[in-house]
């Protein structure tokens, strides 16, 4: 009953979408093209359009509750209020009470895949051609480059990393799914053409035209018999002739299918292939054990004499001579990059992300990999995309791109690659790792580092950001970070992960996408042509948030160093049985020991678990801890106006506002006097309260999130329903603690656990606007 509650408040505001946001108002390219109009910057657009990206890439992290069925229903509910249909709304309502809220099997990675596609043909596609379209009829002298401006990424099927269920024959079968789905938008789109254009040789041209896409969509094994080039000049030579034939008659048809095939090509979204630094390693020394290619002593090489022996690797292996299967796996994965490059074209698999990358060794032991499974050393059309994720690999940063940027196999790499260098930053392990202000500072001064270091070796640097969901995961409005960025950072592209839920809250709509899509370009483009408007930080206010982060990161790590912080979260929270929720083709730790440790304990449950407890610990823990010392200091007046100036400051504390908004205390305060786990009760509390104090003190509000009425009647209304979910998923909790105390197995005890289980799914379904 509480989760249809919910689901009918997610369409009453996807309905309501566009009464209560400014379509046309700050942060939309209507704005941005009035800004550029007044302050005659043309000429620079054109300049920064030439190289200038969003790209949006769909992950498969399982923060996402709802089935296919019930997002279906979801938006064909949306529109039935918006439309004030009674008679379906009703019909809509009551196929809700009869439809399951829960996989009873967990997801394969191709489900996964399947249900984000869903995203892709319904609303990326129409929305993004939308937003491209009208951007182009208003400068249409400055597209004059084949940059798509938006590109759409795509992680389930190729995000290896930890999840065993991914193998290269998922990875082959998602990419043909993504070239089958906007090959039959395409045909969809065809077909609607042909309607208006029954003009003598157009009609001809575009009968031709739907075959050829009907038998690559419905003949089965029909082999792929063209590509983007051709598709495109088909269409051209088709407004040609509408042109200086016809009079330009419905030739806007036609112009908004080609942008819609400039920006998706014959591969929808780019599969990125994504795996654990440590795993290539193992697959090397498997190898090495095998075939020998490396010499005796490699292990106790200097790590640049490593780099010399790997890089001069000149040898393939015959995958199926490979004794051990994840080895073979692993080499065959590089060689399914090679396979969805010929059939879905360069852009439809050309990134490899090494997760937890700590040296230049690790991304070395990637074109080792390159090497070993057929590729030729001048001809690896792959982006190898290092991912800094704890605060110390953030901090080593800068030595490991030097050293790659110094070294001479590197440099030939990158100036096969355009002198381009792609860099993730990943934000939730930081925050795990280091909590929320240090995580957010040790980012924006890699980019800033990154950005100079880049600039001395002539390399265009990318910053691909995995922030996602709710702030505490580098979620929150994440457009006014990079509209904050300033112009030491480099923005030649503006790069992020989309995350469970945040799919469905921010893209779940062609209106909240068209929103979302425009308020992200905007700030790229406003970051650069008008920078002048952002404040930014000098030496000693740069020293100053250093400080305040450093007391921060004390504090959480009191916390953290707490020998029950992983039991509390442990026995405290749901977190032990996120893995019975089948909402997720991972598992929810990287290690396979059993006993749960911080370090193996992935982000989203990490978080999900705070989240679950209505505490949010990595969204502010140590922000008023800090706040308060810098004022002891006498620095008050210092902080407050880097506040009132520095959007970057005053962004990261908002985003805290609304982490601290959700929780709700006394749900736990049974707690406080609990032996083992009111200690860290009471710190948490207290912190919470110590921020709240400090960050009113600073904004000068009287309450949390008072500049963003929307978003907080929104967040009101949604606690107020799901109260009684996590009163009783607490409640449960207790019970199971007490019977475990008692060392009681009973069928009792299992329903307790399956109680605790399926009240996950409406809290987390219910915290949709946290992203």
């Amino acid at each position: 009953y509480i989760e249809r509650q919910i689901v009918l408040f997610d369409a009453l505001e996807d309905a309501a979408f566009k009464e209560v946001n400014d379509m046309d108002g700050s942060g939309s390219l209507k704005q941005l093209n009035l800004s550029i109009e007044e302050q005659k910057k043309d000429i620079e657009l054109t300049e920064k359009l030439k190289d200038f990206k969003v790209r949006l890439v769909l992950t498969a992290h399982p923060t996402q509750f709802y089935p296919d069925n019930v997002l279906g229903i979801i938006n064909d509910l949306a529109k039935a209020i918006a439309n004030n249909n009674e008679k379906h709304i009703y019909s809509y309502l009551q196929q809700l009470g009869r439809t399951p809220f829960f996989n009873k099997q967990k997801p394969t990675p191709y489900d996964e895949a399947i249900s984000l596609v869903w995203y892709l043909e319904n609303v990326f596609y129409p929305a993004a051609g939308n937003i491209i379209s009208s951007f182009k009829a208003a400068h249409p002298n400055s597209f004059k480059t084949n940059n798509s401006i938006i590109n759409m990424g795509f992680w389930p099927g190729g995000d290896r990393d930890g999840n065993p269920f991914v193998t290269t024959e998922i990875t082959i079968k998602v990419a043909n799914a993504l070239r089958g789905a906007i090959i039959k938008c395409y045909y969809n789109d065809v077909r609607k053409i042909k309607r208006r254009l029954t003009f003598k040789n157009i009609d001809t041209a575009l009968a031709l035209l739907e075959e050829k896409l009907y038998k690559n969509l419905f003949v089965p094994e029909y082999v792929l018999d063209f590509n983007k080039e051709e598709l495109l000049k088909t269409l051209y030579n088709i407004r040609f002739q509408l042109e200086y034939e016809h009079n330009s008659m419905f030739i806007y048809l036609v112009d908004d299918l080609i942008t819609k095939v400039e920006i998706f090509g014959l591969y929808f979204a780019s599969l990125d292939i994504r795996q654990e630094s440590t795993v290539h390693t193992k697959v090397l020394e498997s190898l090495n054990n095998q075939y020998h290619f490396l010499p005796n002593q490699y292990e106790h090489l200097t790590e640049a004499e490593k780099v010399e022996c790997l890089f001069s690797i000149n040898r393939s292996i015959i995958f199926e001579s490979v004794n051990e299967s994840f080895a073979k796996e692993t080499l065959q994965s590089f060689q399914a990059i090679k396979t969805i490059q010929q059939i879905n074209g360069e852009n439809g698999c050309n990134r490899y992300v090494i997760s937890m990358c700590k040296s230049a060794l690790n991304v070395v032991e990637v074109f080792a990999l390159f090497a070993l499974s057929g590729w030729k050393e001048t001809n690896i059309s792959v982006d190898i995309i290092p991912l800094f994720e704890t605060i110390t690999d953030l901090q080593n940063a800068l030595e490991i791109m030097e050293f790659l940027y110094q070294n001479p196999y590197y440099q030939k790499h990158l100036h096969q690659r355009s002198n381009t260098q792609t860099v993730m930053l990943g934000f939730s392990d930081g925050t795990k790792d280091g909590g929320y202000l240090m995580a957010n500072w040790s980012i924006y001064k890699a980019k800033e580092q990154l950005t100079a270091l880049s600039k001395q070796y002539n390399i265009d640097v990318v910053f691909f950001d995995g922030r996602g969901g709710p702030p505490a995961r580098g979620g929150g409005k994440t457009h006014k970070f990079y509209a904050s960025m300033g112009s030491n950072i480099s923005n030649k592209e503006i790069q992020l992960t989309i995350q469970g839920q945040t799919v469905s809250s921010n893209f779940g709509t062609t209106d909240r996408t068209q929103f979302n899509l425009e308020q992200l370009i905007n700030a790229g483009i406003s970051n650069s042509l008008f920078n002048n408007k952002h404040y930014g930080l000098r030496a000693e206010q740069e020293a100053l948030i250093v400080q305040l982060s450093t007391i921060s990161l004390d504090a959480y790590n009191k916390l953290k160093n707490n020998p029950y912080f992983v039991e509390y979260l442990q026995h405290v929270s749901p977190l032990r049985f996120y893995t019975d929720t089948n909402i997720g083709s991972r598992p929810a730790k990287r290690g396979t020991v059993g006993t749960l440790t911080l370090g193996d304990l992935r982000a989203v449950p990490f978080v999900g678990a705070w989240s679950q407890l209505k505490q949010n610990v990595t969204g502010y823990y140590g922000v008023g801890s800090a706040l308060q010392a810098i004022e002891a200091m006498g620095k008050w007046d210092e902080i407050k106006h880097i506040y009132d100036q520095s959007l970057f400051f005053r962004t990261l504390l908002d985003n805290c506002e609304m982490a601290m908004k959700k929780c709700h205390f006394p749900l736990t305060a049974y707690l406080k006097n609990h032996p083992q786990y009111g200690e860290i009760w009471k710190m948490i509390f207290a912190e919470y309260e110590l921020t709240k104090e400090y960050i009113l003190k600073l904004s000068g509000k009287k309450t949390l999130m008072e500049n963003y009425p929307i978003d907080q009647l929104s967040i009101q209304m949604r606690e107020r329903i799901v109260l009684p979910l996590t009163s009783i998923q607490q409640y449960a909790l207790i019970k199971i603690r007490e019977m475990e105390d008692a060392n009681i197995e009973s069928n009792i005890k299992q329903g307790y656990e399956k109680l605790a289980m399926r009240c996950s799914f409406g809290i987390i379904n219910a915290g949709r606007n946290s992203a």
